[in-house]
């Protein structure tokens, strides 16, 4: 019987994670799909997630709409990284990123087009005030 790590047990679509290693350590991210086998490129079980690059400023009453819109904006990133250097939370993100698939996540051209589709997706869900939590930079 082969044993699975307890992360890629853990790690479902759309499970909120923090990077540990890496450009973007952490930074929030979902988990967008999983692969507990790996793959020809990568043989080792890794996870595609989108998260946070850059998290929105903070926005004050007095602040016009203008300044307000240009504070929301909110940079995400689009990888695929280790289970072990991902630690998954106890919470989760309904959103949909049905955009985001390995074979558009490695492609330069379809990668720009698919970080805009989810910084749609994120600027929505921010502006809506559903999961601020996860638009908040951790302090540690």
């Amino acid at each position: 019987m082969e044993s699975l790590s307890l992360t890629s047990q853990s790690l479902k679509t759309g499970k909120v994670v923090v990077v540990l290693n890496g450009r973007y350590t952490g930074r929030k991210a979902v988990v967008v799909q999983t692969f507990d086998k790996g793959t020809k490129a990568r043989p080792f079980g890794h996870a595609l997630i989108a998260g946070v690059d850059r998290y929105p400023l903070r926005v004050h009453k007095k602040m016009t709409l203008k300044r307000i819109a240009a504070r929301s904006h909110v940079k995400p990133f689009v990888k695929a990284i280790n289970f072990s250097h991902l630690m998954p939370t106890r919470y989760g993100l309904d959103i949909d990123l049905s955009a985001v698939n390995p074979e558009n996540a490695t492609d330069k051209g379809r990668k720009a087009s698919i970080r805009r589709k989810v910084t749609r997706a994120f600027e929505e869900r921010y502006k809506s005030g559903k999961n601020r939590w996860f638009f908040t930079k951790l302090r540690f």
